[in-house]
């Protein structure tokens, strides 16, 4: 064999070395855990073929513990570029067959070689994570390697789609790179994310807990909201990222993707002429509106198991990517909360930093009440939600359905906070608060003296409903642009949409908001 082809053969040794990562036990006991592999996973991931690997040959360079007689090929994370459905994007999968996952320097270099060229590039970057934390042996370098993630993660917010997928364990420091980006994903069973393990919260607490009771898919998907999506099963997961992708702009330079689009426009929904019930406190399903109207009822939901009362998710009107905002009165009566306030804020936020439209669906009876909700600073949750639709400068579409009453009408992208175009179906009810409230404060007195104070209760209720529980007062006065039949929403937000693309809104120059947070 000549000198050339035994170097050649080299690399291939080398290459294959590089892939079997922590060997190939460890390999069989991530598969006996029902886990992929970093590379399996990536490979699933991205489009056949597409995967251009980089740092194949990086090693750690610690010393202590005597680490120097352990060295992988690669150090534990896997990093480079490929495409999904054909746009380029860039990944890091860390690789729980080498030393557990955990971050060391030259992981942590790794990382964010990747995350700078995905800014260069203007291209989303992806994160799959499963790691054991910091790698212990390695000290403050491990940590200042997770402050480095940290900081490219926070200057990449707004600029390029960032998406963790949590296929392992994360813990301690390593949870701040996911919660940082724009949308975390959990696998059911084998994920979990929490600050500090079991043997902590023991320690210092005395609470017994597993890993999965503190902060397993469950947990961070109903309860915390730290999540945006959990799936069954590694594969579900991967193409959840997948379809994700497919309604965000490559940067937020770019606009809204578009497809060719065979549903109608002009389709007119008949069922929607009579969805509403009379009795104002039935409930019906607002995701039976939301799939009726978008195209080929096909709407990817976004947090659906956490604070049900609001519902958000990405669905196309005529090709187009736009997000969704509706109220959920078949929970809670779609109330406001604490957390729906924060999880639509940071939704419409998500939107209006990367130019994709907002459709907003209104049926809201008010702010739930309450000393829980007051403690847990509602009022400054629900600034949260205003602030985000008052600085969004995306195209706006506001459909308001039956109730929008009071501050929360003031909330949900009403004409005041920019929005673009604002219409009403023939049963909405828009003023301040409901009948019978409106009523017991307006004729409080006379109630009080009143010989029947029920039928003259139900008198009141029923005049002030005359008088506001429809949309034409507020139609007077310019603050909705048009009563439209139900059937022809599809239309109408087609139409304003097509209206909109060329909107141009500029807010005032700062350095940034101060939001409340």
């Amino acid at each position: 064999m000549s000198n050339q082809l035994a170097k050649v053969q080299e690399l291939m040794d080398l290459r294959a070395q590089a892939r079997l990562g922590g060997g190939q036990n460890a390999i069989d006991k991530q598969h006996e855990r029902s886990k992929y592999t970093a590379r399996e996973r990536i490979n699933m991931l991205l489009d056949e073929g597409s995967f251009e690997e980089m740092d194949m040959f990086v090693k750690h360079r610690c010393t202590n513990f005597g680490q120097e007689k352990k060295n992988f090929l690669g150090d534990g994370v896997v990093t480079g570029s490929g495409t999904i459905n054909n746009r380029l994007v860039y990944v890091f999968a860390q690789d729980f067959t080498v030393f557990g996952g955990s971050l060391s320097e030259t992981m942590s270099q790794k990382i964010c070689k990747i995350m700078d060229m995905a800014m260069m590039m203007g291209a989303p970057c992806i994160g799959i994570n499963d790691s054991g934390g910091a790698r212990i042996q390695e000290g403050i370098n491990s940590l200042a390697g997770f402050a480095e993630i940290f900081q490219r993660n926070i200057l990449a917010s707004g600029v390029i789609p960032q998406i963790s997928g949590i296929f392992g364990p994360c813990a301690g420091g390593a949870v701040y790179s996911p919660a940082l980006t724009d949308f975390t994903l959990m696998t059911e069973g084998t994920s979990y994310m929490f600050l500090t393990g079991p043997k902590v919260v023991k320690s210092v607490t005395g609470e017994v807990v597993d890993s999965e009771q503190l902060g397993g898919a469950s947990v961070h998907s109903t309860k915390s909201g730290v999540t945006h999506f959990t799936s069954k099963t590694e594969e579900e997961g991967l193409e959840m990222i997948r379809k994700l992708l497919s309604y965000i702009p490559q940067n937020n330079l770019e606009e809204a993707p578009y497809v060719d689009c065979t549903d109608p426009i002009d389709r007119l929904d008949d069922v929607l002429n009579e969805i509403i019930p009379d009795n104002p406190s039935k409930a019906y399903n607002m995701y039976d509106i939301i799939r009726t109207i978008v195209d080929h009822h096909d709407f990817f939901e976004i947090q659906k198991d956490f604070a049900k009362n609001v519902i958000i998710g990405f669905a196309r009107f005529n090709g187009q990517s736009v997000g969704v905002v509706a109220n959920q009165p078949k929970y809670l009566a779609g109330v406001l909360d604490c957390n729906t306030s924060r999880k639509a804020a940071r939704f419409v936020r998500f939107c209006d930093a990367f130019n994709i439209p907002i459709v907003t669906l209104v049926d809201v009876p008010g702010f739930l009440p309450g000393t829980g909700q007051e403690y847990n600073a509602v009022i400054l949750q629900g600034a949260k939600l205003l602030f985000a639709y008052g600085e969004a400068t995306v195209p706006k579409v506001t459909i308001t359905l039956r109730k929008s009453y009071g501050g929360s009408h003031i909330v949900m992208s009403c004409k005041q906070l920019r929005g673009d175009l604002n219409y009403a179906w023939p049963t909405a009810e828009i003023a301040v608060m409901g009948g019978s409230g409106a009523a017991e404060v307006l004729y409080a007195k006379e109630l009080k003296e009143a010989e029947d104070p029920a039928a003259l209760m139900a008198h009141k209720v029923q005049e002030y409903n005359d008088l506001f529980a429809n949309p034409y007062v507020a139609a007077r006065y310019g603050y909705i642009d048009d009563v439209i039949e139900p059937r022809n929403t599809r239309f109408r937000v087609i139409r304003a949409l097509q209206q909109l693309h060329s909107k141009k809104q500029i807010n005032p120059a700062k350095k940034h908001g101060n939001i409340p947070l």
